[in-house]
């Protein structure tokens, strides 16, 4: 994993190109709003290169809001959620690095299992064996936190390597530091 990284490590990293970020969303409450307003145009505005993909819900949710123009005007790159037919030519570049904001829990039990049922969880599951950085902003309620699995998926993906955020706002910070080394 790589380290914390300085404001000249993340413009030396630009000049060279955008960094190409995946970022994923699976279907927290607020999800349609938080994810354009407090990630990807905070993230585009210092110049990443979104590669978005949503979970089938997520997408489903930012359908029904009318939400999916806002998010695709942040990128270059198709918003995908749905798997590409073996002919088809790869939508998005492989990311330099990844935010996972907001995580289910079940998306995040998923994940910390390896169980890649969704165009999302594949790209994360990729993303963990190639051993980029990946940050997850868990968004479980209070009884699903209390579950016995719960914390144990937590430290399966710390032991992974991945960090785990807080908040949005952190989750952010983080991906731009990790993003940039």
């Amino acid at each position: 994993m790589r380290g914390r990284g300085t404001n000249e490590g993340e413009r030396e990293r630009m000049r060279a190109g955008p960094v190409v970020l995946g970022l994923v969303a699976s279907a927290g409450g607020g999800v349609e709003r938080a994810l354009v307003e407090r990630v990807a145009a905070p993230l585009a505005a210092r110049g990443f290169r979104l590669a978005v993909t949503l979970t089938p819900t997520a997408a489903r949710w930012f359908e029904h809001a009318g939400a999916l123009p806002a998010l695709q005007a942040l990128t270059d790159l198709p918003v995908r959620w749905t798997s590409r037919l073996p002919s088809e030519p790869r939508p998005h570049p492989v990311p330099d690095a990844f935010l996972f904001a907001p995580a289910t829990a079940n998306s995040l039990a998923k994940l910390a299992l390896g169980i890649a049922d969704n165009q999302a969880l594949t790209a994360l599951g990729e993303a963990l064996g190639r051993g980029v950085p990946l940050v997850v902003l868990p968004q479980a309620g209070e009884d699903q936190r209390a579950h016995p699995a719960f914390p144990l998926h937590l430290a399966a993906l710390r032991a992974a390597g991945v960090h785990l955020a807080a908040e949005y706002d952190d989750a952010v910070a983080e991906i731009v530091s990790r993003a940039a080394d």
